[in-house]
């Protein structure tokens, strides 16, 4: 299939990378006057792929016909990232999100419709080192898809494409309980580690820090349990704990290297969820609030 990345940062780079080696066009859209910063090559070092180089076209706005437009921009620059995305240039695309957090689906649903889109999560640490170069720190790049059943076909071929390209993909037939599974996993593991201002390692050393933790994957999982998805508390705290120490979140660099975190797309939908349905969310609270200190 033809792809576009929307977003060419850690995530998106390794994704439009590895397929770029695997053979399949690939355009990275950047934005207004980004353009000439960016070499029409993705340079990407990986503890899984290994290093290598891939030829790709940059563009700020989508100028031909793809099948797939990733979106893997910052929850923060969503809105006007989309720009580059008009609803009536799309074409017979359909757009693949792998932002963090539940609500920008069904902004995007609003924008391009319901069957335009398909939703997407991505268990991955990969960092951008510069324009067109990425780092993959993680051993792993977990990718999962949940298809309405007039993007099931489409969504089976991607995940066997990122298959082909070294990655892994699952599709899922359960998308609240794909999206709130992510949540639920990383709203803790962020908030904390930013909070803290260490690593997942000093969060577990430290008994106030490490209460905090197992108290926010607890309020998290009620939430998205009270808003359907099928999520539990214990395998995602024993996840949490194998981690290796000196694990940090994207969040707790972006806070470090003085850029906006994404606190409302990671907190916010379980603040919000605790209120609409009365659950205790507290611990999340502490932590949401502890970040806002430090920006």
């Amino acid at each position: 299939m033809r792809y576009a990345v929307l977003g060419a940062g850690g995530v998106g780079g390794l994704v439009g990378g590895a397929l770029a080696k695997a053979g399949h066009p690939m355009t990275l859209l950047v934005r207004p006057g980004r353009r000439d910063h960016y070499p029409e090559r993705l340079s990407v070092q990986s503890e899984a792929l290994g290093r290598f180089e891939v030829p790709v076209r940059v563009a700020e706005r989508l100028e031909e016909a793809f099948d797939i437009v990733w979106i893997t921009v910052k929850a923060t620059a969503l809105e006007a990232a989309l720009e580059a995305i008009p609803p009536d240039e799309l074409g017979g695309a359909i757009v693949v999100p792998l932002l963090n957090g539940v609500d920008h689906v069904g902004e995007l649903r609003d924008r391009y419709g319901p069957e335009r889109v398909l939703p997407g999560t991505i268990r991955v640490e990969a960092e951008r080192a510069g324009p067109g170069r990425v780092r993959h720190l993680s051993a792993f790049a977990d990718a999962q898809v949940a298809p309405m059943p007039a993007t099931r076909t489409r969504a089976e071929t991607l995940c066997e494409e990122l298959r082909g390209a070294g990655l892994t993909c699952e599709v899922r037939d359960d998308e609240v309980t794909m999206l709130w599974s992510k949540l639920c996993f990383l709203a803790p593991f962020a908030l904390s580690t930013t909070a803290s201002g260490g690593p997942l390692g000093v969060v577990r050393s430290d008994a106030q820090w490490h209460a905090l933790l197992g108290a926010c994957v607890n309020e998290a999982c009620a939430v998205g349990i009270a808003e359907g998805a099928e999520v539990a508390p214990e395998p995602i705290i024993a996840a949490l704990e194998g981690l290796p120490e000196g694990f940090r979140s994207s969040m707790q660099k972006d806070v470090a290297a003085g850029r906006s975190p994404e606190l409302d797309a990671i907190a916010g939908p379980i603040l919000r969820g605790g209120i609409e349905h009365g659950i205790d969310v507290s611990a999340t609270r502490v932590l949401a609030d502890r970040i806002l200190t430090q920006e």
